[in-house]
C-alpha cells in the first residue's frame, strides 16, 4: 500500500515538473519570438477580417474570389504601410517637438507641482530628472521604425495565408480524423473569428469617433499635435480600460507643456475625459453589446500578462486572444472551469449562438 502510495506521488511529481518545464519553455519561446508571434497573430487577425469582406464581395457583386482576393491583399498591403508611415511620421513629429519644448516643459513642471508643498516637489523634481528622455525618445522612435519591417512580414503572412485558404478544411480533416469533429472544430474557428471581427469593427469605429473629437479639442485649442494626440488616442482605445485612462493623461499633459496655461489645461483635460467617458460608457456597451461576455478581472489579468510578454502589442491581442481562448476551452470539459472563470456571469459562451455564421464560414 505504501508502495503505491509513492509510485502515485512520484508520478504526481513528474507530471508537475514536467508541466512547469513545458510552461517555462513556453514563456521562453513567447519571449524570444515575439516579433515572428506578434506578426503571425495580426496577420491571423486581418486574415479573418478580410475573410468575411471577400465573402461578401463574392457573394453580393459576383466577382470571381481569386479577384476579391488580390483586392483584399492590395487593400491590406497598402493600408498596413500607409498606417505604419503615418505612426511613424507622428512619432517623429513628437520627438522633434519634445526636443523643442523641453526647456519650456521644465519651466512649467515647477508650477505643476508646486501646490503639492516642497518635499513632494523635490521628489518629483529628481525623479524626472533621474529619467533617461533621451534614452526613451530614442527607444520610442526606434520601434516606431520596426513596424514597417513588421507590416512587411504581415503582408508575407496573410498572403500565404490566402493561398493555403482553400486546403485549411482539408487539413483539419485529416488532423480531426472525424468529419463531425472536423464540422465541430471549424464552427468554433469560425465562432471565434466573427466575434473577434464584431469586436475589432466596432472597436475601430469607436477609436476613430474618439479621435476625431480629441483632434478637434486640440485644433479649436491652438495646441500643436493635434493629428499626434488623436492617432495616439485611436490606438491606445484598443487597450481596454487602460488606454482612454493613459490617453486622456497624455493629452493633458502635453496641454500643459505646450501652453502652460492652467485653465487652459484643465478645460483640455475635462473636455477629453468627458469624450472618453461617454463613449467609453454609453456608445461602446451599446455597440458591443453582448458579443465579449469577459470578466472585466479577467481582461485586466489578460492585460497585464500579455503586456509583461509582448509588451504594447500584447496589450492589443489581449482580448482577442482572450475571446478565442475562452471559446475553447468552453468546448473542453476539463478546460471549462477556465472558461467559466474568464466569462462575465459564469456562464461561458462556446459560440453557440453564432451558429448561422459558422454555418456559413464553416461551409
Amino acid at each position: 500500500m505504501d508502495h503505491s502510495n509513492e509510485t502515485v506521488l512520484r508520478e504526481r511529481l513528474q507530471t508537475g515538473f514536467l508541466g512547469l518545464i513545458a510552461f517555462s519553455l513556453l514563456m521562453f519561446m513567447l519571449v524570444q519570438a515575439k516579433f515572428i508571434l506578434i506578426s503571425l497573430a495580426i496577420a491571423i487577425i486581418l486574415f479573418s477580417l478580410t475573410s468575411d469582406a471577400i465573402h461578401a464581395i463574392s457573394t453580393r457583386l459576383r466577382v470571381p474570389n481569386w479577384l476579391a482576393t488580390t483586392l483584399a491583399l492590395i487593400g491590406i498591403a497598402l493600408g498596413l504601410l500607409w498606417i505604419s508611415t503615418t505612426i511613424v511620421a507622428q512619432v517623429n513629429e513628437v520627438v522633434f517637438l519634445a526636443i523643442a519644448y523641453a526647456e519650456q516643459a521644465q519651466a512649467a513642471l515647477p508650477a505643476l507641482t508646486e501646490r503639492l508643498g516642497p518635499e513632494a516637489q523635490e521628489r518629483i523634481m529628481t525623479a524626472l530628472t533621474n529619467f533617461n528622455i533621451t534614452g526613451w525618445i530614442r527607444s520610442l522612435a526606434g520601434q516606431a521604425s520596426g513596424l514597417l519591417s513588421g507590416s512587411v512580414l504581415v503582408i508575407l503572412f496573410v498572403g500565404f495565408m490566402f493561398a493555403e485558404q482553400v486546403w485549411f478544411p482539408v487539413k483539419i480533416e485529416r488532423l480531426a480524423e472525424d468529419p463531425e469533429r472536423a464540422l465541430q472544430i471549424r464552427r468554433i474557428i469560425a465562432s471565434i473569428m466573427h466575434r473577434v471581427n464584431r469586436y475589432l469593427v466596432v472597436k475601430t469605429g469607436v477609436s476613430a469617433v474618439t479621435a476625431v473629437i480629441v483632434w478637434i479639442i486640440f485644433r479649436v485649442a491652438g495646441l500643436e499635435l493635434a493629428m499626434a494626440v488623436a492617432t495616439l488616442t485611436f490606438i491606445l482605445n484598443f487597450i481596454p480600460s487602460v488606454g482612454s485612462i493613459v490617453a486622456t493623461v497624455i493629452a493633458t499633459i502635453l496641454a500643459f507643456v505646450l501652453t502652460g496655461d492652467t485653465t487652459l489645461t484643465l478645460i483640455v483635460g475635462a473636455l477629453c475625459s468627458i469624450t472618453q467617458f461617454l463613449i467609453g460608457n454609453i456608445l461602446d456597451p451599446m455597440l458591443l453589446g453582448q458579443t465579449l461576455r469577459l470578466s472585466s478581472f479577467g481582461i485586466i489579468l489578460s492585460l497585464a500578462f500579455w503586456g509583461a510578454i509582448w509588451g504594447v502589442p500584447g496589450m492589443f491581442l489581449a482580448v482577442p486572444i482572450m475571446v478565442a481562448l475562452m471559446i475553447i476551452c468552453a468546448h473542453i470539459p476539463w478546460l471549462r472551469g477556465l472558461a467559466v472563470m474568464l466569462s462575465r456571469e459564469g456562464l461561458p459562451d462556446d459560440g453557440s449562438s453564432d451558429e448561422d455564421g459558422a454555418r456559413k464560414l464553416a461551409a
